[in-house]
């Protein structure tokens, strides 16, 4: 009779334990099929894919814990102080993030969003440049010119000044030092050249500096096609070379030294041709082509306010109007948002185009 009573409270014992088992049974197993279908079996995919996965398998063991939590052999209150104390840990740990691996985590979500930047874009960082190969929930991975792989922290990302050039086209120049006694013109006319040859589009001199010894001058132009950057470049140095040298003009340092006997009373001003007079403003100016993103926007914004400044006018006449005007005065005003739509479709487009 004893031994009947004792198996009958062992049983009655398991039944009260059997909540807990069966939520700890549903949420390992709930868990284990969600990273086998969501990471498991996809090893192929590229963080960025990987990104939204993770933080499924993140909230679903916040959400598995609580269940525990709720299948636990104590009292409501007890259960109660057990989940706010799991999301007191939760929130401690985002309030010290700052100087945790969650920090990264955070930022990597931030960088998803605000997307200052995206595989594939040149960027320079703590004095190293080149291109985004991976983005990773905790780090950002860049391979450089010399074709090192390099991991930022995703805190360094948003605590480090990031330069990106822009895949609508980037400015490619080269800095080269030149005597006084040639005319900027005839420089202009030959750097101008160099660019064409080098297949930048819209190239523009710029004279840098006057020095002691020799003038400093500038030929940039705009790439269209940033993935060749590096070739670019290079391109443009040899176009320079072949310029200059093709037409006579020395290429020298500023500490270089040539002395050349003068007649008394002559002075090293460099005339004007006059075949090359007319040509010192065809290029365009340099704000016009590495400032019109600034450009654009500028216009974008006083085009919508004088949309929306017309806007108010027609909502007051509405007030006082009727019949044929105050159809006349809808159809203005309907037309007049259908513009505004436009331009702020046309700027969306354009942010998204970079």
């Amino acid at each position: 009779m004893e031994e009947v009573f004792s198996l009958s409270a062992l049983l009655n014992e398991m039944k009260a334990f059997l909540p807990l088992a069966i939520a700890l049974v549903f949420v390992i197993a709930t868990l284990s099929a969600l990273h086998y279908m969501l990471l498991g079996k996809q090893r192929h995919l590229s963080s960025e894919q990987k990104l939204p996965r993770q933080i499924t398998m993140l909230v679903s063991t916040v959400v598995g814990a609580v269940v525990i939590a709720m299948a636990l052999l104590i009292s409501e209150s007890t259960r109660n102080q057990v989940i706010a104390l799991i999301g007191v840990l939760i929130s401690g740990v985002i309030a010290f993030s700052s100087t945790t691996m969650v920090g990264n985590v955070m930022v990597g979500l931030v960088l998803r969003v605000n997307r200052p930047f995206k595989v594939g874009d040149f960027i320079k960082v703590d004095g190293y440049i080149g291109r985004v190969t991976e983005m990773g929930l905790l780090d950002t991975e860049v391979q450089t010119e010399s074709r090192e792989l390099i991991s930022f922290a995703n805190t360094l990302m948003v605590n480090t000044p990031v330069t990106v050039t822009r895949a609508s086209g980037a400015i490619v120049s080269v800095d080269i030092s030149l005597g006084y006694d040639i005319h900027h013109s005839v420089i202009e006319k030959h750097l101008i050249d160099a660019a064409h040859n080098a297949k930048l589009t819209e190239p523009f001199v710029q004279v840098i500096s006057l020095g002691d010894f020799s003038v400093s001058y500038r030929i940039a132009g705009l790439l269209l096609e940033v993935k060749s950057l590096l070739s670019a470049r290079s391109r443009l140095h040899k176009c320079v070379l072949d310029a200059l040298h093709n037409n006579d003009i020395e290429i020298v340092s500023p500490g270089f030294i040539n002395q050349r006997p003068q007649p008394d009373g002559v002075k090293m001003i460099a005339k004007t041709p006059q075949a090359l007079s007319s040509d010192s403003d065809v290029s365009p100016s340099p704000e016009d082509v590495i400032f019109d993103k600034a450009e654009d926007a500028e216009k974008h914004e006083k085009s919508k306010a004088a949309i929306a400044e017309s806007l108010v006018s027609i909502e007051a006449a509405l007030s006082s109007a009727d019949g044929n005007e105050k159809d006349l005065l809808k159809t203005q005003k309907a037309k007049l948002e259908q513009d505004l739509a436009n331009l702020v479709q046309q700027k969306h487009d354009e942010d998204e185009k970079g």
